[in-house]
């Protein structure tokens, strides 16, 4: 696994530059980083959204049809239904600034595919998490695959199958949802380096309430899932 991740960045540098820039583009210009995945791709979501270290401009693109959590095999038959994802970008509200972030192992199914697709229809960017490999082996659902959509693919160069052990014939440690992190926060220290940037801190570390406090005031407008109530 550590072996997969070094390749990861080494193969990645480049892209990971060009990144890094086009979210701190949106981060700094007032924007938001729409963050969008379905199956256990949502792992990704989770991760990106509210957790401390992380970007505070970060607007979650969910339905729990898409989540195992609510229905593991009816959520696999939700990502490869067409129709789903472009609702689901519309009532996210994007404006021209924002930058959509979609995280896919094998970029084929319609859900991820037609998320990129709406999302460009409302001049985004997209930046698609990916398996290279993945993406190869695995069959068109939508007619067209994630890394043909998205203006940026950062590959994770993810076996088909995902998993990664033992070498000779793997069964288990998938290496996804691993890499899709380990990229992500490789973003966030390039973004960190260049700008100062809106981040959560942990709220059990004093005073670390207080501090998220004006983030909460400042994104809640347009991130209703940031919001202190349903109502609010």
């Amino acid at each position: 696994m550590t072996e997969h991740l070094e390749r990861v960045e080494r193969h990645n540098a480049d892209v990971l530059d060009q990144a890094a820039e086009l979210i701190l583009g949106a981060v700094t210009g007032g924007g938001l980083v729409y963050a969008g995945g379905s199956g256990h791709s949502l792992a990704m979501v989770l991760e990106g959204f509210f957790r401390a270290g992380g970007l505070a401009c970060v607007h979650p693109l969910y339905t729990p049809e898409i989540s195992p959590l609510h229905g593991a095999w009816p959520a696999t038959e939700a990502e490869r239904r067409s129709g789903l994802a472009a609702p689901v970008m519309e009532a996210a509200a994007p404006r021209t600034g924002d930058v959509v972030v979609i995280f896919s192992n094998s970029g084929a199914n319609p859900y991820p595919v037609e998320l990129a697709q709406a999302a460009r229809s409302h001049g985004l960017p997209v930046i698609a998490f990916v398996s290279g490999p993945s993406m190869g082996a695995a069959p068109a659902r939508a007619g067209v695959k994630l890394g043909a959509v998205a203006d940026l693919v950062l590959d994770t160069l993810v076996p088909p199958g995902d998993v990664s052990y033992p070498a000779q014939t793997p069964r288990t440690a998938a290496l996804s949802s691993l890499t899709c992190v380990y990229l992500w926060n490789l973003l966030l220290t390039r973004m960190a380096d260049r700008a100062e940037l809106p981040l959560w801190v942990s709220a059990n570390v004093p005073g670390g309430d207080e501090r998220n406090a004006e983030l909460l005031e400042r994104y809640s407008v347009r991130v209703p899932a940031l919001r202190r109530s349903s109502a609010g």
